[in-house]
């Protein structure tokens, strides 16, 4: 299967999954499951950062457009996916999974600690930007930061769950032909 097709398949699984599903869970109106911008996390390695800002955009301006918040989800997507190099960089060397595999994963990243790390950053940052921007104010700090903390939590085990169920194929690259 093509590289655009496959990529395209998951955007619109992932979308699909956060509005039908994931979007109709609400736990106290404090914890709040997405699962959508893994997406953005799967990202291959080698996609150049303006690519990677564009297409976290779209998929950012994708969920906006079904829950007609304009800009929300678009200016979390578009903030992880600029972190996201920089979270690559750190926890892998430089001739490491990066040249040999073509996306993170718990194989790819060197096991489950560093891939949990790399996600839990990324989600942290993306739902405290998220819930900032909801608010426009940090109010009551603790509501904000229980409700990051808790959704980021939830999120990470959704995440730990897809990455157990669904099955990509990293294969292992070498430089012999």
């Amino acid at each position: 299967m093509g590289s655009f097709i496959k990529y395209f398949i998951r955007f619109a699984l992932f979308i699909g999954v956060q509005v039908f599903v994931l979007d109709k869970i609400h736990l106290h109106q404090m914890v709040t499951p997405y699962l959508y911008f893994l997406f953005i996390l799967w990202l291959p390695f080698r996609m150049k950062r303006s690519w990677q800002l564009i297409v976290a955009f779209a998929l950012g301006f994708a969920l906006d457009s079904f829950r007609h918040q304009y800009g929300f989800h678009s200016a979390a997507c578009v903030l992880i996916a600029y972190f996201r190099p920089f979270l690559i960089n750190l926890f892998i060397p430089q001739e490491g999974a990066d040249t040999n595999y073509e996306e993170p994963s718990i194989k790819s990243m060197g096991g489950m600690m560093p891939y949990l790390i790399f996600t839990g950053v990324l989600t942290f940052i993306h739902h405290a930007w998220l819930f900032l921007l909801e608010a426009w104010q940090f109010g009551n700090i603790w509501y904000f930061l229980i409700k990051t903390i808790l959704s980021t939590a939830i999120s990470l085990l959704l995440i730990i769950i897809t990455e157990l169920l669904i099955v990509r194929k990293q294969k292992f690259k070498t430089n012999t032909i």
